[in-house]
């Protein structure tokens, strides 16, 4: 027995049909309710009939305004396997899965496993063949529109673009193909379209030998948002080349960097792009630079008001060297960005070097370094301090002759913002050691020391307190341990962390990103250790004396207030 029956039940249609209807897909290789929609029986009696017959709950879905973000709960590969889809999150949390077959155990294990992981409730709904297919449109937001496209693509039929990409579009030839079609230019359009709606810093589109991936990087997170075929790549590859106007077409053995302008939503935004051979073709890295998001004021980066304080307090000395160390991707330039805000640039002259400059900053005389034809951060570092300039900014500090530049800059009367890498605000003075630098150069010249990195914030409404367990407390009590009272008094250690719950606007608990820092002020103790015996442990000790927080103990801190999860602590 199977749902037909319910269906004759019903009246719509008669007991001599059902064998016919088993027949015609046996024979046309079709499922049953293909053969029933063919027959003109409305998708709502089919939910209708099967809700009834698997005793499973039923939902009308407004296909239209299914959150992409609450589709991609489920990967969509699991979902095609195991033909379920998540379409909604109520005001509870509690995930809303449709099912073709609530039967299947396997399916039911499966989400139960997908579900444990972030502890989210969920509950089943029947589903039929047409609205689980309406919802897989979803991934991403991208499957539907670029499934068309692809079809598009197939028969090369011509339409419009409508992402401007500042310039006209030649046609080119590849291997006897049109590369500059309008579907491929659709198709890149709707990639890049969709990333910059989801707030995503990178594209990344790659070969991997049996389709080609498109994937996300958001928050911090690189997630797959669509899959093509692998007959594609080579266009879509090609379109991007076009767009940036100074890569080659045929140029398919060495990497090539590039950048395009595009119209997005009534703003112009800019586009970084990385192409690099690989096995299985060319692979595509496509950094988003949305200067609304790239260049924020200083009291909009989330900083303690310490901090804030420390930084403004530097900023408005006429000289000296501030130096931020992170790892890639932890915020540096964004916060470097933010100093230069602060910067009277109508009666300062303030020049910055870069690699590459990532956004128009107005009021900054910004320089690109080239090393291919010799034009380093250390020689464009001697051409600046012939400039005038009032306040300079150098991407990196790399190596000794650039060190020994930007502390000679801070030494003759200039205000230097840079870059270094270290795990800590307090092995910068090491790694300067290190490089070469003479500790009596440091000394005089280094105003601030600071660590950066980025957490995961915590979406509004979906902080959940945790009960503070003995083992949490004391934690936190020894993380602060060496801390001097005076200081430790202030910081109310006794507050509730927090996890977070799923919500119908983020799914996985958590929304956007901000910066904990470190940092400390060179007094004179700290200048004193660092002209007779600068190591990690003793300039800690010192500035630990003066109140510093450590990363993680920043970390704990925005745990306490409600804006970061434990989670993202631990990972600190």
């Amino acid at each position: 027995m199977n749902f037909l029956e319910t269906l004759v039940k019903k009246g719509i249609i008669n007991r001599y049909q059902v064998d016919e209807i088993i027949k015609a897909a046996t024979d046309g290789e079709k499922t049953i309710e293909q053969v029933l929609t063919e027959m003109e029986v409305s998708d709502s009696a089919i939910l209708e009939a099967k809700s009834e017959y698997f005793g499973v709950k039923k939902k009308d879905i407004n296909y239209a305004d299914i959150d992409e973000s609450v589709v991609k709960r489920i990967p969509q590969e699991t979902a095609n396997t195991y033909q379920m889809a998540a379409f909604g999150m109520t005001e509870d949390g509690v995930l809303e899965v449709g099912m073709l077959d609530p039967r299947n155990v396997e399916a039911q294990n499966v989400l139960q496993f997908i579900t444990a992981k972030t502890g989210t409730p969920f509950e089943v709904y029947i589903l039929t063949e047409a609205g689980f297919a309406e919802i897989m449109k979803k991934y991403g937001g991208l499957t539907g529109e670029v499934t068309d496209v692809i079809d598009e693509y197939i028969d090369i039929d011509a339409a419009s673009d409508d992402l401007t990409d500042g310039g006209d579009d030649e046609s080119k030839e590849k291997n006897g193909k049109i590369v500059e079609d309008a579907p491929v230019t659709k198709m890149v359009a709707a990639i890049i379209r969709h990333a910059v709606k989801r707030g995503a810093s990178d594209i990344h589109i790659e070969h991997t030998g049996e389709n080609v991936k498109v994937r996300f990087r958001i928050d911090g997170i690189l997630n797959t948002y669509l899959e093509v075929p692998k007959a594609i790549h080579s266009a879509i590859i090609a379109r991007v080349k076009i767009m940036t106007k100074t890569m080659k077409l045929d140029e398919r053995r060495k990497p090539q960097d590039g950048r395009f302008p595009a119209m997005i939503d009534g703003r112009k935004i800019d586009f970084r792009v990385s192409i690099m051979p690989t096995f299985f073709g060319e692979k595509v890295v496509i950094r988003i630079l949305d200067s609304e998001k790239g260049i924020k004021k200083l009291d909009l980066l989330g900083l303690s008001e310490d901090h804030e304080s420390m930084i403004r307090e530097a900023i408005a000395r006429p000289h000296g060297l501030i130096l931020i160390t992170g790892p890639t991707g932890s915020g540096k330039t964004t916060t470097l960005y933010s100093m230069l805000g602060e910067v009277d640039r109508e009666t300062k002259n303030v020049v910055s070097l870069e690699d590459p400059v990532e956004y128009q900053f107005p009021g900054v005389n910004q320089s690109q370094v080239h090393a291919e034809i010799g034009y380093t951060f250390a020689s464009g570092l001697r051409s600046i301090v012939r400039q005038d300039p009032d306040v300079i900014m150098v991407g990196e500090i790399r190596d000794k002759e650039t060190a020994n530049l930007a502390i000679q800059a801070a030494l003759t009367g200039h205000l230097v913002f840079a870059t270094l890498h270290t795990n800590s605000s307090f092995g910068i003075i090491p790694r300067l050691v290190d490089m070469g630098v003479d500790p009596y150069l440091i000394a005089p010249t280094l105003i601030l020391g600071v660590a950066q990195r980025l957490v995961r914030k915590i979406a509004p409404n979906a902080a959940v307190p945790i009960e503070n367990e003995a083992s949490i407390k004391k934690m936190i009590q020894e993380q602060f341990a060496d801390l001097p009272e005076e200081f430790r008094s202030k910081l109310d250690l006794d507050r509730n962390l927090y996890d977070v719950k799923p919500t119908k606007e983020a799914p996985s608990g958590m929304q956007g990103r901000l910066a904990v820092l470190e940092m400390y002020k060179v007094d004179k103790e700290i200048e004193q250790i660092i002209l007779e015996d600068p190591t990690e442990q003793k300039i800690y000790a010192a500035a630990r004396r003066k109140g510093m927080i450590t990363l993680k103990e920043a970390g704990i801190l925005k745990g306490l207030e409600g804006e970061v999860p434990f989670s993202q602590i631990n990972e600190l």
